[in-house]
């Protein structure tokens, strides 16, 4: 299971750090991500990490959010900062399990419920 905390209202210009919880094999995977999806549109990528740590992200929060993983805990995390009111959206986690690649689209075989994220300007 993926479980997700950390969404809240901010203002432009706050930051937010997500977390995810992962249980089980799943926080074995070798690829896990981010995703978001705003009212009326599509689910879109935000950034996904592998177990070496490779990080990819979206250009539209490069240079703002950093995803991380604590193998320790078993968490995922996404800190975001510089936040803009386009960033408003249900924010999922996502994990790849029991796979050894990140899928090119958003075909992640499990996610998480998701944490709402509002930023006022």
């Amino acid at each position: 299971q993926l479980v997700e905390s950390g969404g809240g209202s901010v203002q432009a210009g706050g930051s937010l750090r997500l977390s995810c919880v992962v249980s089980g094999d799943i926080g074995r995977s070798y690829c896990m991500g981010w995703f978001r999806q705003a009212p009326g549109k599509e689910r879109e990528g935000v950034a996904t990490i592998t177990s070496g740590g490779i990080s990819t992200y979206a250009d539209s929060v490069k240079g703002r959010f950093t995803i991380s993983k604590d193998n320790a805990k078993n968490t995922l995390y996404l800190q975001m900062n510089s936040l803009k009111p386009e960033d408003t959206a249900m924010y999922y986690c996502a994990a790849h399990w029991p796979y050894d690649f990140c899928p090119r689209d958003s075909r992640f075989s499990y996610w998480g419920k998701g944490t709402q994220v509002t930023v006022s300007s």
